[in-house]
């Protein structure tokens, strides 16, 4: 049976990605033959339970881990480059230079200021986007100077999206961004997502298991037991301050 043809406007493309932790009896099956193409500029949302495999898919896609079978490959330009099989320093490169990442735990240094958080990734970019630029990008340019402690939770995770995307990263990858955030201030936090993705085109995935997130994606993956049980895309994407959980 011929491959399916890669799209032009191909990001991420999985093919019969397979990731099993452990041997024997014990072992693990986090993803059971996942196929799938994540085209730019897209808001994608992994939606399932926990266990379901959306974090080893992200992982892998984030050159985080790897996969026991299949491939993954990253495009650039349509141009190719396989995940799977490349070496530690490649994978180091490619998140260092091509992607953003965003996690439930936001991992800021607290003897930091927020802007002082940002640079530490923009001293290492080739071009970055001046930190104060990235923390108005999501509201925060009146709280450039402030200590973490000083910061709410959802500042403190707007500040860890504004380090993720000053790279100008190819794609940014959000791991239960709302996780820790109540409601309402969740909502603040999704919003600044959907700005990144909609002002800068940054292909964009987030993986949650709460169900009305999924509504503001342009295309849902919905997971269980290591597969992609169904993709839908949303007729009527709706915008994140509506949300409601």
């Amino acid at each position: 049976m011929p491959e399916t043809p890669v799209p032009a406007d191909c990001v991420f493309m999985a093919r019969q990605l397979s990731k099993v932790y452990g041997a024997g009896p014990t072992a693990v099956h986090a993803l059971r033959g996942v196929d799938l193409c994540i085209v730019q500029g897209e808001l994608v949302v992994l939606l399932g339970a926990s266990g379901s495999g959306k974090s080893t898919l992200l992982n892998i896609l984030g050159g985080l881990d790897s996969a026991s079978s299949g491939t993954a490959q990253w495009f650039e330009h349509g141009q190719g480059h396989e995940l799977t099989g490349a070496s530690d320093a490649e994978l180091t490169q490619y998140r260092r230079e091509h992607v953003g990442f965003v996690f439930q735990f936001y991992n800021l240094i607290p003897s930091l200021t927020a802007r002082e958080n940002v640079a530490l990734v923009t001293d290492m970019a080739r071009d970055p986007m001046p930190p104060q630029e990235a923390l108005a990008l999501v509201g925060l340019a009146h709280r450039l100077d402030h200590f973490v402690a000083q910061l709410s939770g959802g500042e403190q995770q707007r500040v860890a999206i504004a380090r993720a995307i000053a790279k100008r990263p190819q794609v940014l990858l959000c791991d239960e961004p709302t996780g820790a955030l109540d409601c309402a201030t969740g909502i603040v936090v999704l919003q600044a997502i959907e700005k990144v993705n909609r002002e800068l085109g940054t292909t964009t995935v987030v993986i949650t298991h709460n169900a009305p997130i999924a509504n503001m994606a342009d295309r849902v993956m919905r997971m269980a037991d290591g597969r992609i049980a169904g993709i839908e895309r949303n007729p009527h994407k709706v915008a994140a301050a509506t949300l409601h959980w």
